[in-house]
């Protein structure tokens, strides 16, 4: 792949204002639900009823959602610096794609580390596919191999993040690492700062107040996202 200059790092924060919600700020997602009961393969297994619906519901949000400022901003920089910008996004609310749809960006600049409400997994064969709407139950079967154990394509806790190796070797050759609306306390996401900074590149944290691992950053802005990315994408396009 090609080894971009920017690389930034988005979690559930970007897409709070979008009335997604974050996971373990005060009133976030795990201070309402068990993580232990709709995030692990342990709970598909013991409940999928409950998993799949907590996921139907989660979907739903996501599809009528729209992105913000902040996605948008970040879009139009991918759109101006084309193979310049990768986006390593730890949501699964398709908001990134929304933005660069509309901003004319390249797709092929966005990783899912963690998954997308848009895809099924099957958990019998492992085939993945574009979910083509409507509700997923345990009566869903997969197209490739007719097995009735669907999923929704989101890495729960307990299972690896996807595209790995392409996501380290960007943090070692990039110039300059941000990681926006994140918490900082899930790895391997939360050590990407160290993996970045130590490879040379300059870091910078926006968010909407000092993550977990802000001391690891050069720099760091605290705001709304819709206000603080877009300014910090006015600055670098001007640069």
């Amino acid at each position: 792949m090609t080894i971009p200059r920017i690389v930034i790092l988005t979690g559930a924060g970007i897409s709070a204002e979008s009335g997604m919600g974050t996971f373990r700020d005060a009133g976030g997602l795990w201070t309402q639900v068990r993580l232990e009961d709709v995030a692990t393969p342990e709970a598909f297994a013991r409940d999928p009823v409950m998993v799949l619906d907590f996921y139907d519901m989660r979907r739903q949000r996501a599809e009528a959602a729209e992105p913000n400022a902040a996605h948008y901003a970040l879009a139009r920089l991918q759109a101006a610096r084309p193979g310049e910008v990768l986006i390593i996004t730890q949501n699964v609310d398709g908001l990134h794609e929304k933005a660069a749809q509309a901003e004319g960006a390249d797709p092929a600049g966005l990783i899912h580390m963690h998954g997308e409400f848009a895809n099924g997994l099957c958990a019998g064969c492992g085939h993945r596919w574009k979910w083509p709407g409507g509700r997923m139950t345990v009566e869903s079967a997969c197209p490739a191999c007719g097995a009735r154990r669907v999923r929704p394509d989101v890495v729960w806790f307990g299972e690896m993040p996807y595209r790995m190796d392409e996501c380290f070797a960007a943090l070692a050759a990039c110039e300059t690492f941000v990681s926006i609306g994140t918490s900082g306390a899930v790895y391997p996401a939360a050590g990407f700062v160290a993996e970045a900074r130590g490879a040379g590149a300059r870091t910078l944290e926006l968010n909407l107040e000092p993550s977990e691992g802000a001391h690891y950053f050069h720099e760091a802005r605290n705001g709304l996202a819709s206000q603080i990315v877009p300014a910090w994408v006015d600055e670098v396009l001007a640069g």
